[in-house]
């Protein structure tokens, strides 16, 4: 039989197991505590368990864990960088940042990607699988653990595309904001989408008070489909409709990433089209500096443009900031210290055989 998943359970579900175990409905609120408040890697560690019940939840459910296997620190700005394999070996990375409001970690919702952007490391090798939510938040549990720091702001925007990993991140944001577990406020969540647009409407639906972060890289459906294959199934108006039924039920502010290329989508014209495009929209233009991936044709524009497409959009009460560049001394971009790991892996193998 197969063990259930202790840490993507909520405590509703606990407490029926328990007393299907023939314990009392608090030993789940009592263990529920040690997973997301103490944040224990084992059943070892809940010293207010019997050895008999942890000899039964040993029997019953799967404990999920990270082993670290790469850390990288920025000696600029202190950003960390974790390359975390996860039980069955896949890898995965995660990100934590330093600011004065308070530390935040972007993590990823998949093993690799399968939504094919041109200017992500994080999809050069596919999709490997989906993470379960026990996955999702054992990343900020054990950064929050092994830093010995609060955790106060999470950003769903690492590799993998969250909205292609649905119902298991629905599941994760809701433990994550649990006010019995580490109750970190919906407020303080970014979730961000390439642009699967029923499933921005079906999260409308949710009324999450989380920030929804879109992908959108191109003022046009041609530059669109140019940089991401989901440009092909959902026109930027579609998406943009999306958009504003999202605001219209949660009233959240849409953030827009836009990762300026090179001669691609950053000249005046560009942004003349992107102005018109979400002018009159409540909205946040987030303009990124490219981190240069080997594999990938698109180079990041030179800080001189990107401060005049900014201007260009402020000029026109656009709400847009520059994204700080932080990590830019490690592998900085989404994919690349995980993608650099498997090929040392590969290299060292193809050199044993």
């Amino acid at each position: 039989m197969d063990k259930k998943d202790i840490k993507s359970m909520n405590l509703g579900e606990l407490k029926k197991d328990m007393e299907e175990l023939g314990e009392k409905a608090f030993r789940a609120t009592q263990v529920y505590e040690w997973i997301h408040v103490k944040l224990v890697q084992s059943f070892d560690e809940m010293t207010n368990i019997s050895e008999k019940l942890k000899e039964k939840l040993r029997e019953k459910y799967n404990f999920t864990t990270l082993e670290i296997v790469d850390k990288q620190v920025s000696a600029q700005d202190g950003t960390a960088k974790y390359l975390f394999r996860l039980q069955d070996g896949n890898l995965i990375e995660s990100v934590l940042m330093k600011y004065k409001h308070g530390n935040s970690v972007c993590i990823s919702s998949q093993a690799g990607c399968r939504m094919g952007c041109k200017f992500c490391a994080s999809t050069i090798a596919g999709l490997k699988r989906n993470l379960f939510p026990s996955e999702m938040l054992e990343q900020i549990y054990r950064i929050q653990r092994e830093s010995g720091e609060r955790v106060s702001n999470v950003v769903v925007m690492g590799t993998g595309e969250p909205f292609d990993n649905y119902d298991n991140l629905i599941r994760f944001l809701k433990l994550l904001t649990d006010e019995k577990g580490l109750h970190i406020s919906a407020r303080n969540i970014t979730v961000s989408t390439c642009g699967i647009v029923p499933k921005i409407r079906e999260f409308a639906e949710e009324n999450m008070q989380v920030t929804l972060a879109i992908s959108l890289h191109a003022p046009n459906n041609e530059k669109r489909k140019r940089m991401m294959p989901i440009a092909n199934k959902y026109s930027i108006e579609e998406l943009l409709d999306a958009c504003r039924y999202f605001f219209e039920k949660t009233g959240r502010r849409i953030t827009f990433e836009y990762s300026l290329a090179d001669g691609v989508n950053d000249s005046e014209q560009d942004a003349a089209e992107l102005i018109s495009l979400v002018k009159g929209m409540n909205c946040h233009v987030n303009l990124i500096p490219i981190n240069p991936v080997e594999e990938l044709e698109f180079e990041g524009s030179a800080k001189k443009v990107a401060e005049k497409f900014k201007n260009k959009l402020e000029k026109s009460r656009i709400n847009v900031t520059i994204r700080r560049e932080m990590g830019r001394d490690i592998d900085g971009a989404c994919g690349q210290l995980r993608r650099k790991f498997d090929g040392a892996v590969r290299e060292e193998g193809t050199k044993e055989c």
